[in-house]
């Protein structure tokens, strides 16, 4: 899901470039008509952009109050960082959250961090 509103928001946002190209162009001819369909187009399509990034900033808010809600979570050292697998085996349930991913932006974190049920 997360992907396909990625790439539909990429595809608007193409479409949205192209108009916006064509934009001085019309201009130059002074075709109104035409002009006046391309800004009703470009509106069309930033209201839309608009509204599929809340859908996506609204999905990853959910993802990260979820896992703030868990009872236990620290920041994953250097050493755990470098057997990462073996502390997802040892831990059940762990998810390691990086700082430059877009949940780990949207949290605030400043470094690697692991959210678990259990102490770990």
């Amino acid at each position: 899901m997360k992907e396909q509103v990625q790439a539909e928001i990429r595809t608007l946002s193409d479409k949205l470039d192209a108009l916006t190209h064509k934009e001085p162009l019309l201009l130059e001819s002074g075709d109104a008509e035409k002009l006046g369909e391309l800004l009703k187009e470009k509106d069309k399509l930033i209201a839309e952009i608009e509204r599929l990034r809340g859908v996506r900033e609204e999905k990853l808010s959910k993802e990260a109050q979820q896992l703030k809600q868990l009872p236990f979570s620290r920041a994953i050292t250097k050493k755990e960082q470098a057997n990462l697998g073996a502390l997802k085996k040892s831990v059940r349930g762990i998810v390691v959250v990086h700082p430059m991913t877009a949940l780990g932006r949207e949290m605030g974190l400043s470094e690697m961090t692991g959210f678990a049920k259990k102490a770990f």
